[in-house]
């Protein structure tokens, strides 16, 4: 399994220090090291390190961009984390969106450490180990808003916060040095769906005591004003409801945004229709959940597919996956006429409550059109209130930054924008422009004993991508290899030499998605010949036999830039009678794992469509 890191280009130094200053006398003081969810919008961990012991906050996956060709998800190279094991203490987890857990399966076996968080966060942690059929077996430990457990040197607590998934937590980190606090991705919810909003007394106490350091979700610090609350979506649905009594009503949202679906529940209820829940994930949220006691329904509210089909359209709604897009789950199979128990037409409503994820706007709007296709009438539009974000906005950032009153801040959890916009707000609110740090990831703030915060030496940090059962690298040979297929196709040419080195049987050639396929009769008597000459110069000693290969992929582009501007990716086949083994070009190369790394023997990607359900603006 291939394991190779992005490597990091130049940039302007970070906001607050023009350079970098080496560490002095070793890993003193206090040391703060994202290794994700900087510049980007997912793939949240943060290293936190005191002399001799570590603490890791949160373990999160992000997804891959339209040129990452056939990469599934994307998550952070934990190489200083796997060469410091022995002194990592604990993973914390802030909440149980994909964005913060959907790494722990590949990465908790590396770290053989123990993992805290919430009973919802830790039950969904355990789905997803399970479901990646991973052998490792990690040491489970539950805790509560309002506790503190020890771990190493650190007293680590848990404050309440509103998000769009219950039982999320801020997590505040008690050092020698002084008391750390990471926000996780959080809202100031004054009507919450569940009665439990952001615990502000006890932000407002830790701030009394003394903060150093605020690490603060910055994800809409480009929105002015407040988000608005979850319970705004529930007087839509409501509305939508009493103007379509005649129709089936099928809402797509985030599987992983329990409140939403608490309100589906709750409409549904107050108009006397029954639920039909469709998708996997969709499913194994809700059930879970309500095993949980996080999620209340009427006995007999939810149907199964069967039960719905005795039932006029207009007396049920149906809740699935799909506000992404994503190609195999329930709302995109229905709107392709490919879904088994449902068939979309003129008497169904589709509401989509969910905004696109950066990167999925084509793959929604794809989705829309086909949806019309069918006849269906379609709310989308942000302007009905069909979706809040779980996330603050600016004057939320400001109240947490007023309450918690730190000392250093550093914005996370945002595109490098964010980052600087919230950066600029905490020097609006009054921190010291030489205490605000906007960093990336690998960036390390050290913070000295004598209170003082420096940027120290960078650790080695990036991206890995999940591709199947595979670890790959960010970039580099994979990505350009699978661009250039893209792009330009490929061609093969399988020779095969007698002992001597003549070619002993007619050469083969063969092409896939090159302009050469569609006029390779012509040209196929042009790319034998060069074959025939690269052979007839190694048979002669001017080409070494070892780079046979690659003389016969110089002499075929010599034929093909007659012809074509751009070449296809050329792999020549050389076999060689007598010889139990095939010489293949270079390209494409390491196509072929070379080492496992991640995952334990037998371990499994969990799907696609099941991730992406996992992550809510």
């Amino acid at each position: 399994m291939t394991t190779t890191r992005k490597k990091r280009a130049g940039r302007p130094a970070p906001s607050g220090k023009a350079g970098r200053e080496s560490e002095i006398g070793g890993k003193t003081g206090l040391r703060i090291i994202p290794l994700g969810g900087l510049g980007e919008i997912g793939k949240n961990i943060t290293a936190i390190e005191y002399g001799d012991d570590i603490i890791v906050i949160d373990c999160g996956l992000k997804f891959p961009d339209e040129e990452m060709l056939g990469i599934d998800f994307v998550v952070p190279d934990i190489a200083y984390l796997a060469e410091n094991r022995q002194r990592i203490r604990g993973v914390f987890l802030t909440h149980g969106h994909e964005d913060h857990i959907g790494a722990v399966p590949l990465v908790l076996p590396q770290l053989d450490v123990p993992i805290y968080g919430t009973a919802l966060t830790l039950a969904l942690v355990e789905n997803k180990m399970e479901d990646a059929h991973v052998s490792y077996k990690p040491s489970y430990c539950h805790v509560k808003a309002g506790q503190v457990v020890k771990s190493g040197c650190f007293e680590v607590g848990f404050i309440r916060v509103s998000h769009s998934i219950p039982d999320s937590v801020a997590i505040y980190v008690r050092t020698p040095a002084g008391v750390v606090l990471h926000s996780g991705d959080f809202k100031m919810d004054l009507s919450p769906v569940d009665d439990t909003g952001t615990d502000l007394s006890a932000l407002a106490e830790l701030g009394r005591s003394g903060v150093l350091l605020l690490l603060s979700d910055s994800t809409n610090s480009e929105r002015e004003g407040f988000t608005p609350s979850e319970s705004t979506v529930g007087r839509t649905f409501e509305e939508i409801f009493r103007l379509h009594k005649d129709r089936r009503i099928v809402i797509a949202a985030f599987a992983s945004n329990l409140y939403r679906a608490q309100l589906v529940i709750n409409t549904a209820a107050r108009f006397n229709r029954k639920l039909m829940l469709v998708g996997r994930s969709m499913l194994s949220y809700v059930e879970l959940a309500q095993k949980l006691g996080y999620i209340e329904a009427p006995e007999g509210l939810m149907i199964t597919s069967q039960e719905a089909e005795a039932l006029p359209p207009n007396r049920t709604v149906v809740l699935t996956t799909g506000s992404q897009g994503e190609p195999f789950s329930g709302l995109v199979l229905m709107s392709k006429g490919a879904h088994r128990q449902i068939r979309l037409g003129a008497k169904d409503l589709v509401v989509i409550s969910a905004s696109p994820i950066p990167g999925n706007e084509k793959l929604v709007s794809n989705t829309v059109n086909r949806l019309f296709a069918c006849g269906c009438e379609v709310i989308y539009e942000k302007s009905r209130a069909i979706h809040v974000s779980g996330h603050a906005s600016r004057e939320e950032q400001k109240i947490l930054l007023s309450v918690v009153k730190p000392k250093y801040f550093m914005p996370v959890h945002g595109e490098y924008r964010h980052l600087v916009r919230h950066g600029q707000l905490a020097r609006d609110m009054g921190i010291q422009a030489k205490n605000v740090f906007v960093m990336q990831n690998g960036d390390a703030l050290v913070i000295d004993p004598d209170g003082k915060a420096r940027l120290g030496d960078r650790v080695q940090s990036g991206a890995v991508l999940v591709d199947g059962m595979m670890l790959g690298e960010f970039e580099g040979s994979l990505l350009r290899e699978r661009k250039e297929l893209s792009e330009s196709g490929l061609i093969t040419v399988s020779v095969v030499l007698d002992g001597d080195g003549r070619i002993a049987a007619p050469i083969q050639t063969d092409s896939r998605g090159c302009i050469y396929g569609l006029d390779k009769d012509n040209m196929r008597p042009d790319i034998e010949l060069s074959v025939e000459r690269a052979v007839d110069a190694a048979r002669a000693g001017s080409v070494d036999r070892g780079a046979l290969s690659t003389e016969i992929r110089k002499r075929i582009r010599e034929v093909l830039s007659r012809n074509f501007r751009a070449y296809p990716s050329i792999l020549p086949l050389v076999t060689v009678m007598g010889e139990r083994r095939t010489r293949e070009g270079d390209l494409p190369a390491r196509t072929v794992p070379k080492q496992r790394r991640g995952r334990s023997r037998g371990a499994k990607k969990p799907s696609a469509e099941a991730a992406k359900q996992g992550v809510a603006e």
